[in-house]
């Protein structure tokens, strides 16, 4: 049973878009945040303020892997694996973390601490291999700074993102994908040198970009 503030929110959500099913998405986040995961009750919580079938949202939240139907860890550490990562040495990360937490793909320590995934690209192949931590990136790692990541996140001890904000629950990372702010948005840097490289060297030689017709015209003007 989702519980009356939750359910609350969920219509708060709906209610943000011109379309109210628009908001889906984030209302599944929220189921997420309060439930863990994406619950029947969930699932019929959405339909019924949204006025679609169960079918319908069912359908959603099991297409998007962010959507997870079995209960997730404190700590989601997803390992990228993809083209790039893998050959900067992704899959060994990824082999040492299963070794070290005794888990496979997609399941989670006895301590209910560690959800451990392997992922598709996560769009920061200039700092591979990465591996996430709720959706954080945590960058240029090595197989033994993702053990001793995964053991400082088992400890408690407090964990900064390499470019972003310290990390912070799942359930809490679910709660502001659904659109509610933790106050950490403009916590840690918003990029890494090797992303701002290109604009660094097109300043120190002047490179500008060439200008649009449109532009030209309104300079003429």
């Amino acid at each position: 049973m989702i519980d009356p503030t939750t359910y609350d929110e969920l219509k708060q959500i709906a209610a943000r878009y011109p379309q109210p099913r628009s908001g889906l998405l984030p209302m599944l986040h929220l189921v997420q945040s309060a439930e863990g995961r994406v619950t029947p009750e969930g699932i019929e919580a959405c339909a019924e303020i949204l006025e679609l079938s169960a079918a319908e949202v069912s359908g959603v939240a099991t297409f998007y892997t962010m959507y997870k139907r079995r209960a997730v860890g404190d700590y989601h550490v997803g390992v990228c694996t993809n083209t790039l990562c893998a050959v900067m040495g992704g899959d060994v990360i990824f082999e040492r973390l299963k070794e070290h937490l005794d888990i496979g793909n997609d399941e989670t320590t006895e301590d209910g601490k560690i959800t451990l995934e392997h992922l598709e690209c996560n769009a920061a192949c200039d700092y591979a291999p990465v591996v996430m931590v709720n959706w954080e990136f945590m960058d240029n790692q090595t197989p033994e700074s993702a053990v001793q990541l995964v053991e400082d996140l088992r400890e408690g001890v407090e964990v900064h993102s390499t470019r972003g904000p310290r990390i912070c629950t799942w359930r809490e990372a679910e709660r502001v994908l659904a659109g509610f702010d933790d106050g950490l948005a403009d916590e840690g840097p918003a990029a890494g040198p090797a992303s701002l490289l290109g604009l660094r060297i097109a300043e120190e030689r002047g490179w500008k970009a060439p200008a649009t017709a449109a532009a030209a015209e309104e300079g003429d003007a």
